[in-house]
């Protein structure tokens, strides 16, 4: 079922609304709570369709060039509205350009997350902006958000994160290619949560723990893996993603289960105990050990950093992680791309020349 098909059977069966999310952290529980289907919008991937993308300056990166030019030709038709959290300058000033040249008609709500770490200014800060985005969708669902139903949404996206932990943890037993795997992770970018716990349960049924992955284990840090045959290249090549630092995947899955009663302290907790992340200015010393930690704990032999073109996040981070595997003499490969819906032959001829090596060390 295509998204925009998932979408109409969401409204007609349950008579859920729809909003398009910008990358990356957003309260998802609130969408849920108030039975508000979340479909994520990475991009999309390949060339801009319309003119929309001359809109943004060219030295933008290519998520929000290829979001504003996919929303100006009316790719987001199927939905009622459109959330830009605060993940960079760009996002927020897509924000701003969007309703403007869109010319859409549709809801454009922000959430203006904090940045850095937690603080009392900060918390008092993100529980501002929690409860202002829930007066809005209160008024854009009719509903009323009760503590019993966040209460509930907490505990349905607590269970997902734990599911999608313990796939990643238990990957390098899995009988199924990363290609397999990560298809199964992002659909949980768009189908209804209670759906997507209910996949990720039975994939775990599907293949419990085997005799364990062949080939080389490397780590891959980006920001989404796009486009997805960079998994199947990196496989056919010889190697599997041991351990990964995607913003749209990890960063995202929370390993901490809120203890507090009151449901928006929970959810403040959740946000707070998110792995750190670029688009969160964190610590960059938290930044890079948390990296570390996954390449000791996974034994990846390389890391691949693949970066969108122009994202400032994600390249202030390059120098402090490229130092890091240096200083533990572990080879690195740099990409960096535009979202392209293939990868170039030079790219992919870099990949398969990097496993080899990665390959030759281990044999010596």
């Amino acid at each position: 079922m295509s998204r925009n098909a998932y979408i109409a059977q969401q409204r007609e069966a349950h008579g859920r609304k729809a909003v398009a999310v910008l990358p990356i952290h957003y309260p998802k529980e609130l969408l849920t709570a108030l039975g508000v289907l979340a479909v994520e919008m990475w991009g999309p991937p390949g060339a801009p369709r319309g003119d929309g993308a001359g809109r943004i300056q060219a030295y933008v990166c290519s998520v929000v060039r290829n979001a504003m030019a996919f929303l100006g030709s009316g790719g987001a038709d199927a939905v009622d509205g459109v959330l830009f959290p605060h993940t960079c300058d760009s996002i927020q000033g897509l924000a701003t350009l969007a309703p403007d040249f869109g010319g859409w008609g549709k809801e454009a709500f922000t959430f203006l997350h904090p940045k850095g770490p937690e603080r009392p200014s900060a918390r008092l800060y993100l529980d501002g902006e929690l409860r202002s985005l829930a007066r809005r969708l209160e008024v854009f669902t009719g509903r009323t958000l009760d503590d019993a139903r966040l209460a509930g949404a907490i505990r349905l996206h607590a269970e997902i994160d734990a599911a999608r932990a313990g796939l990643l943890d238990a990957r390098q037993g899995l009988a199924v290619g990363d290609p397999e795997l990560y298809a199964l992770l992002r659909r949980g970018e768009w189908l209804w949560p209670e759906e997507h716990l209910a996949e990720l349960r039975e994939f775990r049924r599907r293949f419990p723990d085997g005799s364990g992955r062949a080939g080389v284990p490397v780590l891959v840090s980006g920001y989404v893996p796009e486009p997805p045959s960079l998994l199947r290249i990196l496989n056919d090549a010889g190697a599997w993603v041991a351990a990964d630092d995607f913003a749209a995947v990890v960063r995202r899955v929370v390993r901490r289960v809120p203890t507090a009663a009151d449901p928006w302290n929970a959810l403040q907790e959740r946000y707070w105990a998110a792995p750190p992340c670029s688009t969160r200015s964190a610590d960059p010393d938290a930044r890079v050990n948390h990296v570390l930690g996954l390449l000791d704990r996974s034994g990846a032999r390389g890391a691949i950093l693949q970066v969108v073109k122009f994202c400032e996040p994600e390249l202030f981070d390059v120098p402090l992680l490229r130092r890091a595997f240096a200083a533990r003499g572990v080879p690195v490969l740099y990409l960096e791309g535009e979202l392209e819906a293939e990868l170039s032959g030079q790219t992919v001829t870099r990949i398969e020349a990097f496993v080899e090596m990665l390959a030759a060390g281990r044999a010596a």
